[in-house]
């Protein structure tokens, strides 16, 4: 598996590794303690509820494609706009598709 991302580009293919992986550890190791899901408008999710929310997308058993647009870097901090698909048929056989675009903050 690949190491954690040392350039703020690297975030978005680090993080569908992971997921792809089904590995909720190694999963969590992307986010930083602090941090905060918003998979539905005004539904903010953070600390366990977090690798919950994850947990469930992982457990659907498709795998996610991301497909960053921009990086924007000041100092130690990093704007990410990624967009991600999780398309395809489901552990159940059930047709499956979640979109979205994400908005991230990466630390160096």
């Amino acid at each position: 598996m690949r190491e954690l991302a040392h350039r703020p580009e690297d975030v978005p293919v680090v993080f569908a590794e992971r997921f792809n992986s089904g590995d909720a550890a190694a999963l969590a190791q992307v986010y930083e303690d602090a941090a905060v899901l918003v998979l539905q408008p005004g539904a903010p999710v953070a600390g366990p509820e977090l690798h919950v929310a994850n947990g469930r997308l992982q457990g659907l058993g498709v795998p996610i494609s991301v497909r960053p647009r921009h990086a924007y870097r000041s100092g130690g901090l990093a704007l990410l706009i990624v967009d991600w698909l999780i398309d395809g048929v489901g552990r159940e056989g059930e047709a499956v598709h979640v979109e979205g675009t994400a908005t991230d903050v990466a630390r160096r």
